[in-house]
């Protein structure tokens, strides 16, 4: 779609809200979709308003409760549009890829569905629901342009999310994915450098890599060790001081990038592999094509390589026949792994996957109290892991919004390069998001790392200036990234710590 075609839908500056469910995809795909509503001239709803002209939902359906907080979602707007001439409401993402017409029958309030492949049509459907008065439902089944040619907002100025691929081409019994968002399609290496590359010129000092299995880049375009060189080439922008990546897939997860990940200085010790199960049967049947002697060699080697790595995981409890003794082998590997996270998903099934009709599904109380069992050991896990940090010192990317007490205990927040957590007195001296702050760690919970004393230095960045410069100048227009031009829009959204969508 091009630029051109998106100029055709103007807003005259009607306000807009995006609701995000899911992943860090869709996280990334709401970037895309602010911009490209900006782009119309369309502007940011005021957060304490009285609502938007157009609300649009991005959707999630990996979960069995997407459907019913949707449509709960859309119930709750009927009446306010109804007394609100003019409002519009658009439903997107995965959910809307998979119930199409569905979504219009059941709340013909909706003006418009778009799908994953198509989010760039967005401002066009709107205006054409406008015209036309009734609803506008496209859906494309498959990829349109690559989301990192339209135009973007990002919400902050230090971190970024750098789409790498789309798609997937794993045929896991438990996910509908790949289905909704097609087989993998991979960017040009050198399309995703530039992209960084201008990132770096506006003042982001970290991105992530983003794919559905991230680690299986290159796949599509031929080398088997694109990823490896991808995280290699990151390592020589200058500016650029870290680097993550999410979701990889055990499958894929080569010596290649062990090696990448340890010789390059901005690749951060932090990776998160999900595990779904500890039971080679369960796997099996899951269609994951390792078995957990694979899956706890890989955290073996990265720990040899890495020794102060911080990994994460993603585990589904009661899949469709887990017996005690499957359940038995996934606390195990939990146990031996020392996961200093787990996103923890009681097993819900899924209209159109293999898993939904298999025999063998799981009592509701019986999957409740396994994962109990497995959140408990987590966290004691987690907490015992946290607590090896006291002690240590650490250089602290300061967060905006990371820390919901932080006026009250008048500390500040923000992550240390493994992506940990950490709380730490305001230092005397003028702090901004994107700077950098060293402190020793006093205190360990399981979810955050304290740092009570005075910090130990305070480096400004350009990250900080970035931000400094963003936050005088709010009504300016961003103008977006695209392929090749050394032009970036505003800032993206600082890489959260969550799992992604437990698809990988």
């Amino acid at each position: 779609m091009t630029s051109s075609d998106r100029s055709q839908a103007v807003g005259v500056n009607r306000s807009y809200e995006i609701r995000t469910y899911g992943c860090q995809m869709n996280v990334h795909d709401s970037e895309r979709l602010s911009g490209l509503l900006e782009e119309a001239g369309y502007v940011p709803a005021p957060k304490d308003g009285e609502g938007a002209d157009v609300v649009v939902f991005n959707t999630c359906a990996v979960r069995e409760n997407a459907d019913n907080r949707l449509y709960g979602n859309l119930g709750q707007l009927a009446p306010k549009k109804a007394a609100r001439p003019g409002m519009q409401i658009a439903v997107g993402g995965c959910l809307a890829q998979k119930d199409r017409d569905t979504i219009v029958k059941k709340a013909p309030w909706v003006d418009v569905v778009f799908g994953t492949h198509n989010i760039g049509k967005l401002p066009v459907l709107l205006e054409r629901a406008r015209v036309q008065e009734e609803a506008q439902v496209e859906i494309a089944e498959s990829l349109e342009a690559f989301p990192s040619t339209l135009p973007t907002r990002r919400e902050s100025a230090y971190a970024a999310w750098v789409s790498i691929s789309v798609g997937c081409n794993n045929t896991c019994t438990f996910c509908i994915v790949p289905a909704l968002r097609g087989k993998e399609k991979d960017r040009r290496p050198g399309d995703i450098l530039a992209e960084v590359e201008a990132l770096v010129a506006e003042g982001v000092s970290e991105i992530t890599l983003l794919g559905q299995n991230v680690n299986a880049y290159g796949s599509d375009i031929g080398d088997r060790e694109a990823f490896s060189k991808l995280l290699r080439a990151c390592g020589t922008i200058e500016g650029l001081e870290r680097v993550r990546f999410t979701s990889p897939h055990p499958r894929d997860f080569t010596d290649d990038v062990i090696a990448a990940m340890a010789e390059t200085p901005n690749v951060m010790p932090q990776l998160h592999m999900p595990l779904q199960s500890g039971s080679d049967r369960v796997l099996k049947a899951m269609r994951r094509s390792y078995r957990q002697e694979r899956f706890l060699g890989i955290i073996e080697k990265v720990r040899a390589a890495m020794p102060d790595a911080a990994i994460s995981t993603d585990i589904i409890v009661g899949f469709p026949g887990e017996t005690e003794e499957d359940f038995a082998q996934t606390l195990h590997t939990v146990r031996e792994s020392r996961f200093t996270q787990a996103f923890t998903f009681q097993y819900s099934k899924r209209p159109g996957t293999p898993a939904a009709d298999m025999e063998g599904q799981i009592p509701k109380a019986v999957v409740q109290e396994r994962y109990e069992r497995l959140v408990a050991l987590q966290e004691e896990i987690s907490w015992a892991e946290n607590k090896k940090q006291v002690g240590r010192t650490l250089e602290v990317l300061v967060a905006e919004g990371e820390g919901r007490k932080d006026d009250a205990t008048h500390r500040l927040s923000g992550r240390a390069p493994d992506n940990r957590l950490v709380h730490f007195t305001r230092p005397q001296e003028p702090v901004r998001p994107g700077d950098m702050v060293t402190v020793e760690v006093t205190y360990a919970a399981p979810h955050h790392l304290l740092a009570e004393g005075p910090a130990k230095a305070v480096r400004r960045t350009r990250a900080g200036d970035a931000w400094e410069k963003r936050t005088a100048a709010p009504a300016e227009k961003p103008q977006g990234v695209l392929l090749g031009l050394p032009t970036i829009g505003a800032p993206a959204p600082a890489p959260a710590p969550a799992a992604g969508c437990g698809c990988d």
